[in-house]
């Protein structure tokens, strides 16, 4: 069995990708553990007006845009492992891999936070494995564009106001009860959050199948149309339901779920524009900030469930409940606090020739006993 790729022999593009994204998965989850009364998509239904502000930045930029590209990037990431083994070993790691990535999803998703996507994509792994390594470009097209028309449809939905908040357990008056409904929505947003995101981990095959992030250099051009065209999209799909969320407009249930429709058409183009426009960044010399969030993607796993250790421990109401009081805004900066947090703790990592120890967890248990190689520093 072949052992992991050295940190230095890994391509920059997709961990300077991975560390950008997040800090936008850092804002997309902070608000769900807010108590306040819900509107759209997790929101308050009264954001107030600075709240109203971030709303409206977050729903355009943010909101069904980072996992779109999470997704992406997890089926690149599945070719780039593949590269490296023949087809049938190709196919059992990744099964592996999945399966561990399913495990660790369930201990973070039921003790911690049910809205984890680790498990989602580890399902899809497990599941997707022979089509990601010997699927042609016809098939991986199919399940990108089936995945995506799933995507849409089920987008209809998630315009509407429920009136409930997107995880109840946030509102548990006690860890015990909070870790009873976490297991009901870390199994129901796990089966979800895969349909939402089959297509895009196909994209992310496709995309690798062309190095397009890995010699980044080499295809500028198409990078600097789908960056500009992605994110032109994002944003016009987003606007109506940003309007809305931000409390500015309130549609009836009909024009709602066609904005949650035009909503997740720009998640989708979003997500591939963000990883276009991470891939010209990479071509460009790489000053600190760069290095930094290089730095921050390899480890991207570890900073993923240290996001929800700090989210869990100060904002649920089983925990320090200040999930009641501090509204977008406070969501908002704490999230920006806890990704530059995790920023500084991979740089030095980076700097001591550390891997992540969630990182060193997953591989340990994906490759077993082979031996890995040193890095070359």
């Amino acid at each position: 069995m072949t052992a992991p790729l050295p940190l230095t022999a890994r391509a920059v593009a997709p961990d300077l990708a991975r560390g950008a994204m997040l800090l936008l998965i850092a804002l997309a989850n902070a608000h769900l553990f807010l108590l306040d009364a819900p509107g759209v998509r997790g929101y308050p239904d009264d954001p107030g007006p600075v709240g109203g502000v971030l709303t409206f930045l977050q729903m355009l930029l943010v909101d069904g845009r980072a996992y779109p590209l999470f997704a992406l990037l997890v089926g690149y990431g599945a070719v780039q492992l593949a590269r490296r083994h023949d087809e049938a070993a190709a196919v059992r790691l990744l099964r592996r891999r999945g399966a561990w990535m399913v495990a660790v999803g369930a201990v973070h998703g039921i003790l911690l936070f049910p809205g984890d996507i680790v498990g989602a994509y580890g399902l899809l792994l497990v599941l997707l494995a022979g089509f990601l390594v010997r699927g042609t470009e016809v098939t991986l097209r199919t399940i990108a564009a089936v995945g995506a028309a799933v995507t849409i449809l089920l987008g209809a939905g998630t315009g509407l106001r429920t009136g409930a908040l997107t995880l109840p357990s946030v509102a548990a008056s006690g860890y015990g009860t909070a870790v009873r409904l976490h297991v009901g929505e870390w199994l129901a947003g796990t089966v979800s959050s895969a349909l939402f995101t089959a297509g895009m981990l196909a994209v992310g095959v496709l995309a690798a199948r062309r190095a397009l992030l890995d010699e980044p250099e080499r295809h500028r051009r198409l990078l600097a149309r789908a960056a500009a065209g992605g994110l032109a999209v994002a944003v016009a799909g987003g606007l109506p339901l940003a309007l809305a969320a931000a409390g500015w407009w309130r549609p009836s249930a009909g024009p709602s779920a066609l904005l949650g429709l035009l909503h997740s058409v720009g998640g989708l183009a979003g997500g591939i524009g963000y990883a276009a426009l991470f891939g010209l960044l990479a071509t460009r010399p790489a000053g600190r900030p760069g290095r930094a969030l290089v730095a921050t993607g390899r480890r991207s796993l570890t900073c993923y469930l240290a996001q929800s250790v700090v989210f869990c421990a100060l904002l649920p109401a089983w925990a320090l409940g200040l999930g009641a009081r501090i509204g977008v805004p406070g969501a908002a900066l704490l999230a920006v606090a806890a990704w530059l947090a995790t920023v500084l703790a991979c740089t030095l990592l980076e700097r001591a020739g550390g891997r992540g120890p969630a990182e060193v967890l997953l591989r340990r248990l994906t490759y077993g006993g082979a031996p890995r190689p040193r890095s070359r520093r």
